[in-house]
């Protein structure tokens, strides 16, 4: 009963927001893209500088996350507490679950790469969510104490929001 309140509430909120800009994406979810790999290239910096000894790596991925930071803020703008973080996080842990799925296919393990890929766009939807207000944090944390019913209504919450992120980003929308 509770779950539902929350899901009306978030549905609620996500046809308003559809409403009010209709989330186009075109050019913010080719910047989440691009954030994506701008983190993925600090870490390829951080780790060559610590694999060759080279300070000049090091000095590229400062360079590289002083650009990231600059582009981050057209999409998180509106934060408190650690959604900034949050939010590098999320589109961080998107990325590497991407690439991780698009290892296991190459590898031929289709269900398993579908899973992590599933994975991948709960975190990205969960960005979405968080960055347009859609979501307040006690929606996403479950204080079950039952842990198969916890994991259930969690599923629960994400397949919903993945559907609802999923109808409203439309990134061919011009």
């Amino acid at each position: 009963m509770k779950n539902n309140k929350k899901a009306k509430k978030i549905n609620e909120k996500l046809k308003e927001i559809s409403k009010e800009k209709k989330m186009d994406l075109s050019s913010d979810q080719d910047l989440s893209l691009a954030l994506m790999n701008l983190i993925s290239i600090e870490e390829h910096f951080v780790f060559s500088g610590s694999k060759t000894g080279k300070n000049k790596y090091y000095d590229l991925a400062i360079e590289v996350r002083e650009i990231r930071k600059d582009l981050l803020k057209e999409i998180v703008t509106d934060y408190e507490g650690e959604v900034w973080c949050i939010s590098k996080h999320l589109l961080a842990g998107a990325m590497r679950l991407m690439e991780v799925g698009t290892k296991q296919t190459a590898k031929g393990n289709r269900k398993k790469a579908n899973r992590i890929f599933d994975h991948s766009y709960s975190l990205y939807s969960l960005f979405w969510a968080v960055n347009e207000n859609a979501v307040e944090f006690e929606d996403i944390i479950n204080k079950d104490k039952k842990k198969e019913d916890r994991k259930r209504k969690e599923n629960r919450f994400l397949l919903n929001l993945k559907k609802k992120v999923s109808s409203l980003v439309d990134c061919c929308r011009e």
